[in-house]
């Protein structure tokens, strides 16, 4: 596998011009990557997915019941490794023109793309295919909009949850629901739960750098007041509130209540880690996981000294540009079936991820499904109260990479945050400086 960094996504498809001129914005022209046009039979469709375990299953799912519904176009799933994974394959496969139709794109990768022109702009296909674009969840389809155009369509969206071990919280006598607040957990819900648990268990559980610890203290640093930048890419994480964010996460394993982990989904689901933030793509996984050990429990995360704090997440798809007009209008077909009613609540009740259409969750499946399954409805219930993470983190090439390999030098190593947030908030501005200039030449 070829290896990249994330500043070597943003160098190596940029050449900044003339050199990549592999797709133009508006993907009128076919380079030499497009696959040539199909003269007989269906349209041939490669997707480049970022799912395994049971969301790969079902992302097989939902391509075989697309292929199955219609004849006029195949499309063929590709699994890639993770987002970070596929995101690297992609770019060496641009530079090598052998670059698929569609590929999976998160929070922190899409936009790495958008910069350098190698995504296709969706709203003249969206309208051809005449997609509902209002029954999308508004600030899941607005995340992907650049201007007045959509470069990619939400598909498998979260937000953190805190999932807890309910045996446990029964065993330590506490309330059948997440602590409202860091303050409540710490003070009230710790020193219960310490005599609950045995000397191989650990209450709370902090993520690896490569396990999005970033994206999850993006919530805690906004519920102390502070942040990683603002829209304009100012940086913030060395101001007093967001140091005060990382002495929290410092103390909390000084204090010996919280670990970090290199695999915080299976010390949850092994009984180890007792609670911890995580996205709610991984809910049907942690369910099945505890199923005839322990209940699972979610909740809303816990608010901070200035309030609730949360973000979205998760991934989106993309089409790169330059396709033949009958490949973009194929590629189009299997967006909009990906993204339908139908599609979505199945897409949900599978996974755990948020549909992101407004008519899949208020379908009377998907109702009736949440009735049964509250678990799945915390997401849904907290996703009014999220907003869009901090340009810092998802627009910086590394810049998730940077601010979580800090957390892991206050959280592993017990740095102080003052000293930390002061080298990274250096080391984000200098990574800041060619996004500005890119998104100056495309007017943004």
């Amino acid at each position: 596998m070829v290896t990249w960094s994330r500043r070597g996504v943003l160098a190596a498809t940029a050449g900044l011009g003339a050199g990549f001129a592999l797709a133009a914005c508006g993907g009128d022209a076919t380079p030499a990557a497009a696959p040539a046009a199909s003269q007989a039979g269906p349209t041939k469709i490669t997707y480049w997915g970022a799912f395994s375990g049971n969301l790969g299953k079902s992302q097989e799912d939902v391509v075989k019941q697309f292929n199955d519904s219609q004849k006029a176009v195949v499309v063929e799933h590709q699994f890639q490794g993770s987002y970070a994974e596929a995101a690297n394959k992609l770019t060496a496969a641009l530079q090598a023109k052998q670059a698929p139709e569609l590929c999976v794109l998160s929070d922190v990768w899409w936009y790495k793309f958008y910069l350098n022109k190698t995504l296709q702009p969706l709203d003249d296909l969206m309208k051809a295919e005449k997609v509902d674009t209002k029954d999308y969840v508004d600030s899941l389809f607005n995340e992907y909009r650049q201007g007045d155009k959509s470069y990619a369509l939400p598909f498998a969206r979260s937000t953190p949850l805190f999932y807890y071990n309910k045996d446990l919280w029964k065993k330590a006598g506490l309330p059948e629901r997440a602590p409202k607040t860091w303050d409540e957990l710490t003070k009230d819900f710790v020193p219960k739960l310490k005599g609950a648990i045995d000397s191989k268990q650990f209450i709370f559980a902090h993520p690896s750098s490569a396990s999005y610890i970033a994206w999850v203290f993006q919530g805690v640093i906004w519920q102390w007041g502070g942040s990683y930048s603002d829209k304009d890419f100012k940086i913030l994480i060395s101001e007093a509130k967001s140091v005060q964010a990382g002495e929290f996460y410092r103390a909390s394993v000084k204090d010996g209540w919280a670990q970090p982990s290199k695999d915080v989904d299976a010390d949850f689901r092994a009984g180890v880690a007792v609670c911890l933030m995580g996205s709610t793509g991984g809910l049907v996984g942690h369910e099945q996981a505890a199923q005839g050990k322990f209940e699972v429990g979610t909740g809303f995360l816990p608010e901070g000294p200035a309030g609730f704090g949360c973000p979205t997440g998760g991934a989106g798809i993309g089409m790169l540009a330059g396709l033949a007009k009958e490949k973009q209008a194929a590629a189009m077909q299997f967006l909009n079936f990906s993204t339908n009613t139908k599609t979505q609540a199945f897409w949900s009740q599978q996974t755990g991820y948020m549909p992101v259409r407004k008519s899949a969750i208020d379908s009377k499946e998907m109702q009736d499904f949440l009735k049964q399954k509250p678990n799945f409805k915390t997401a849904l219930d907290q996703l009014p109260k999220t907003k869009f993470q901090d340009s810092a983190r998802v627009f910086i090439p590394n810049g998730d990479e940077i601010i979580g390999k800090g957390l892991e030098r206050i959280t592993v190593q017990g740095e102080a945050p003052t000293a930390v947030w002061k080298d990274i908030a250096d080391t984000l501005t200098k990574e800041a400086e060619p996004v500005l200039k890119l998104r100056k030449a495309l007017g943004g």
